[in-house]
């Protein structure tokens, strides 16, 4: 199959869906908008953006966004057999229904939700199929269920020495005065950590707290979870779909720390690897860091690898075991 995946990839998670697709032989190109860069011409345009904005819900950013991914589409020379597109309310929906002269079937993915993003509304009728991690929102806008994936594999649980006990990623966002408590509560636990928050202006200071201004890719982080015994994930209060951190810990094997009470609602959850923490009241259970992983079965592990998820999302036939 040719297959198109359109993603604004700022933590570079998404390029492990072509380089799977890419291992089962299809020819995949994968337009990363997050490297387009725009400038306002002048000062006028950035006044008249505001406007644009302000009353007709448009962004010059994101037409201009959706012209070079046409452009790159038209470039290909070739029609898609599938055409991804994830962070799809990041482009104007206009230029999204152009995609469809390019590929047989127009698909989107969301991990985010529609409370957080509502510009996601407009945009749904403009695919042929739509998946989103929200629960609600697939009730709600009649969407297709799929979680985040494993994109890292390890089948023995490390026992090894680590240079932190916790480690953690993040944007800043309104999940930062709980990132803080957290931080500071291990500290004070004697629990080392290695929680980073990417704040563009970079203005906030914790002493528990690493502080960035630019995205680390993907390797740079897979190095940090590596380094690092249990992982740390905060949910946004409004969003209840599965973080990466979460596949991160399943695929790796590792315990982990979550804010968020409806990851107890999925088949794999198991509290002797889960611990699931109260924002209001946190207490961290000594047990939880000094008991083993249990293992989760191998039919529910194999739900959430990136094999399963390519296979369910772009409609492929089963990889059969060797």
């Amino acid at each position: 199959m040719k297959i198109t995946i359109i993603s604004h990839d700022n933590w570079g998670y998404n390029d492990n869906i072509a380089t799977a697709l890419e291992k089962r032989g299809h020819i995949v190109n994968h337009i990363d908008f997050n490297t387009f860069k725009y400038e306002y011409p002048n000062f006028t345009y950035r006044i008249y953006n505001f406007f644009l904005k302000a009353f007709l819900k448009k962004n010059i950013k994101n037409i201009h966004f959706g012209n070079e991914i046409n452009k790159r589409l038209q470039e290909l020379g070739q029609i898609q057999d599938v055409i991804l597109t994830i962070k799809g309310d990041f482009i104007d929906p206009k230029k999204i229904l152009e995609f469809k002269k390019y590929t047989k079937k127009s698909i989107a993915f969301f991990n985010d939700n529609i409370y957080r993003c509502p510009k996601i509304i407009p945009i749904l009728p403009n695919f042929d199929e739509v998946y989103s991690f929200e629960k609600e929102d697939c009730a709600k806008y009649n969407l297709k269920f799929i979680t985040n994936f494993i994109y890292k594999e390890s089948k023995t649980n490390p026992a090894g020495i680590f240079k932190y006990d916790i480690f953690n990623i993040s944007s800043k966002d309104n999940r930062f005065n709980i990132i803080s408590k957290i931080a500071d509560e291990l500290t004070n636990n004697g629990i080392s950590s290695k929680i980073i928050i990417y704040d563009k202006k970079n203005k906030t200071k914790n002493a528990n707290i690493e502080f960035i201004s630019e995205y680390i890719q993907i390797d740079q982080v897979n190095e940090f979870v590596n380094d690092s015994k249990f992982l740390l994930d905060i949910h946004r209060k409004e969003q209840n779909g599965l973080t990466f951190r979460v596949f991160e810990s399943l695929g790796l094997q590792k315990k982990l720390i979550t804010t968020n009470p409806n990851i107890a609602h999925y088949d794999f959850y198991n509290p002797k690897n889960i611990l699931i923490i109260d924002e209001t009241n946190i207490n961290f259970d000594t047990e939880f860091f000094t008991s083993p992983y249990e293992p989760i079965p191998e039919n529910i592990y194999t739900k959430y690898t990136i094999e399963n998820w390519i296979e369910t999302v772009f409609g492929l036939s089963k990889k059969q075991p060797h």
